[in-house]
């Protein structure tokens, strides 16, 4: 299956959250799965993890090598959508359609990006429910990772 996993999706790759089970799967290898993130994901996830450190210094290490993991995987595991000025600009319309905030509709003008050329429609993954319906309105099949106990 082909995929489209926004930030607060990925991020349950790397720390134990409601989901993470569903994602691990999803995003091993064997699994053959193809998983396209938008390239400001790289920027939200270690912004998320490292709040996550400083807010509580005991899982300050853990933090430190699940950033470092997913840096090494962001490079290599995954299909980077470019961040251009045409999506830039659709990001803004889709803002103002959908009162979504500003990364959260760059994220899902990357995933419009990605199943532009597709023949069956890449499925938008997100635990934020408002861009789970801005996505099903913009066509696109949804999972939410929380969805998956």
């Amino acid at each position: 299956m082909v995929y489209f996993f926004d930030s607060s999706a990925v991020v349950k790759r790397y720390v134990a959250e409601l989901g993470s089970a569903w994602v691990i799967q999803v995003l091993d290898p064997a699994q053959g799965n193809r998983i396209y993130l938008a390239r400001i994901t790289g920027v939200e996830v270690v912004a998320a993890l490292s709040r996550r450190g400083k807010a509580n210094p005991a899982v300050a290490v853990p933090i430190a090598s699940a950033i470092h993991q997913f840096r090494q995987e962001f490079a290599s595991s995954f299909r980077l959508v470019a961040m251009t000025p045409r999506l830039f600009s659709r990001a803004m319309d889709l803002a103002g359609a959908y009162a979504l905030r500003g990364y959260d509709a760059a994220q899902l003008a990357g995933a419009l990006q990605a199943n532009l050329r597709r023949r069956t429609p890449i499925t938008f993954v997100s635990a934020d429910s408002a861009l789970n319906a801005a996505a099903m309105a913009e066509g696109l099949p949804v999972d939410d990772p929380n969805a998956h106990p």
